[in-house]
């Protein structure tokens, strides 16, 4: 089964979706490492600790951010 979704601003589709698609396994299957980003669900910060409890749903808003380092 599909997934489709807006992936910072962006229609994005995932076949098959992950089961159960939970947030962590949502940003895996994009190829997001879950470790460096930070996640927003339908315009609200998702704690990491969250993730694997929610449920992303057909038509939901994403934003992730990927963590970047470094400076001198």
């Amino acid at each position: 089964m599909a997934l489709d979704l807006q992936v910072n601003g962006e229609r994005r589709r995932l076949d098959p979706a992950p089961t159960p698609s939970t947030l962590v396994l949502v940003i895996e299957a994009l190829a997001y490492n879950p470790q460096l980003v930070v996640a927003e669900h339908n315009g609200v910060i998702v704690p990491r600790t969250q993730w694997a409890n929610t449920e992303v749903s057909e038509g939901d808003n994403l934003e992730i951010v990927t963590i970047v380092g470094g400076g001198s």
